[in-house]
């Protein structure tokens, strides 16, 4: 379908048909409605070239990413992150930008990208506690989407976040339900809110119900299936070891399972494990039964609901900041069991 088609198609002009996709104020509100309902049957897109010179509008989202040497952003879930969201910008005739930066450097990349009009607003990832990117974005006066939230920044900001304080509070709780007071948590770097926060709801569910918290079962790192296992491994050789393990991420939980093997113990039988679940395309939990009992939230449809409200942020920037809670799921898979007797 093409331009020509879809004026045959709604017996009006290519120019109105233009002018009523890309946005002009003089096209009346029911012949746009009209159009956009038939180039959305019909699979038409128009040129997002041509839709910016009609709303001034550079029709770019802009992602930009530092190359920390402590946080690695581009990662499995970083994927499945953008892929939502480009759903969402190609439904809105937007385009991506994505921007490589040294850490040191990321100020100056929001700065420059203002300047030129590159993008017409940014989502900020992998926030961390006391974010000094959410002050600087707010100051430039760029729209922009938080996916998570900042403890400790109180001035007011968009944000997308899951429930992850009361997601792994809940995970315990289920652990403890289950006769396990060895409970070990296997989390990301803590100065990652998302991180802090689940070992928030760890803390609190232990704490709630009389159970001692133990340092030496909370471990904080990058999320790799080499962590997971080297932490397992060395866990299982304490005098002694969890009988439970909760584990911030699929990919750390794989490595904490190879390590279960690896000691010839059977992981829902001698150690139950949870894990954070992203609903990754290409790393799903099991299939018909899930391998991995779990706390569900799709970070896909997250990237797409973060990417509309940037775009709700752009068409209307007078508006007050938006923030939506995301409540994980509580899987129940093959990882997890009662405590063995007598630990």
């Amino acid at each position: 379908m093409n331009l020509k088609k879809l004026s045959e198609e709604l017996g009006l002009s290519q120019t109105t048909v233009s002018r009523a996709l890309n946005g002009y104020p003089e096209v009346k509100e029911a012949t746009r409605l009209r159009v956009q309902q038939a180039a959305d049957k019909f699979g038409y897109r128009p040129n997002s070239r041509a839709k910016g010179l009609a709303t001034g509008r550079a029709m770019m989202i802009g992602h930009v990413i530092p190359s920390s040497t402590q946080h690695e952003m581009v990662n499995p879930v970083f994927g499945d992150f953008v892929g939502g969201a480009s759903e969402a910008y190609a439904r809105y005739g937007y385009d991506m930008m994505f921007t490589r930066v040294q850490d040191d450097t990321e100020e100056s990349a929001y700065r420059e990208l203002l300047a030129k009009r590159a993008v017409d607003g940014v989502i900020l990832q992998g926030p961390s506690v006391n974010d000094p990117r959410i002050h600087l974005l707010n100051e430039l006066g760029l729209p922009f989407v938080v996916h998570g939230r900042s403890t400790g920044v109180t001035e007011g900001y968009s944000w997308v976040d899951v429930n992850n304080k009361r997601s792994f509070e809940r995970a315990t709780e289920f652990l403890i339900d289950l006769g396990h007071r060895r409970i070990a948590l296997i989390n990301g770097l803590e100065q990652m809110d998302f991180a802090q926060r689940r070992r928030d709801g760890y803390l609190s569910a232990l704490k709630a119900r009389g159970i001692d918290v133990d340092p030496s079962l909370m471990r904080a790192d990058e999320m790799t299936e080499v962590f997971g296992h080297h932490q397992t491994r060395d866990m299982l050789r304490m005098e002694k070891p969890p009988t439970a393990i909760l584990a911030s991420s699929m990919i750390s939980a794989i490595g904490v399972r190879r390590a279960i093997e690896e000691a010839g113990l059977t992981m829902g039988r001698d150690i139950s494990v949870i894990t954070h679940d992203d609903d990754l395309s290409y790393l799903k939990n099991g299939q018909d039964v899930p391998i991995f009992t779990a706390t569900r939230s799709s970070v896909r449809k997250a990237g797409e609901i973060v990417a509309e409200m940037l775009i709700e942020r752009i068409h209307n920037p007078g508006q007050a900041p938006l923030s939506r809670m995301l409540e994980a799921e509580l899987v129940l898979g093959r990882s997890t069991g009662p405590a063995p007797q007598g630990k």
